[in-house]
């Protein structure tokens, strides 16, 4: 699920092939290459700011994978069944409840 590979990520390139060359390249060179491998903050803590984002913006499609990443980055799923408890009272109950849902497929397809 990662998407990543010893020469890099995969997942811009998995999703668009030759579709969409820039798209491909900031999603797997610049972004997965090089932000979430900066100092700075632990890929667990980004994967909490990212999981915050996209749900304050109400980005299902991107939590999907992003929750799912979270997972493989160590944050639990009581953590982060309390993360999106406390972030629908800030960000507004439906988007909560979206990505709750989604963490919720994610579980049971995964358990």
């Amino acid at each position: 699920m990662t998407e990543h590979t010893s020469s890099g990520w995969t997942g811009g390139k998995n999703a668009f092939g030759d579709f969409a060359p820039g798209m491909v390249h900031y999603t797997d060179r610049v972004l997965f290459d090089e932000v979430w491998e900066r100092d700075g903050l632990s890929k667990r803590d980004r994967s909490l700011v990212t999981v915050a984002a996209l749900t304050a913006l109400g980005k299902t499609d991107q939590l999907q994978f992003h929750l799912g990443f979270a997972r493989q980055n160590g944050v639990t799923d009581k953590e982060l069944q309390e993360a999106l408890l406390h972030l629908a009272f800030y960000c507004g109950w439906p988007h909560g409840m979206a990505a709750t849902s989604v963490l919720k497929n994610i579980v049971e397809q995964q358990d």
